[in-house]
């Protein structure tokens, strides 16, 4: 879902801030600080990088179907005579 070597980067970052007094606690905060950026980004509505690229394939699949269709459409309507039997 969420790629944790960003999260990682961005709770060593917070840690890197933290003042020198405090750095014996840095690597509890650091964890802490990766537990609750999981917590509060897992409950945003993200899908991962993976799910998009399969999604965008399906849409592109989908497209080039349509667009057969459309033109399979033309080509039919292009052949009617315009005549109906009703």
């Amino acid at each position: 879902m969420i790629d944790p070597k960003k999260l990682e980067e961005i709770a060593k970052n917070i840690s890197n801030v933290i003042p020198s007094g405090m750095k014996s606690m840095a690597g509890d905060a650091e964890e802490k600080v990766k537990q609750v950026l999981q917590s509060q980004l897992s409950k945003l509505d993200f899908v991962s990088r993976e799910e998009f690229d399969v999604q965008s394939q399906v849409l592109i699949r989908t497209r080039e179907k349509l667009e057969a269709l459309e033109v399979r459409l033309a080509t039919l309507e292009a052949n009617d005579d315009g005549s109906t039997d009703l």
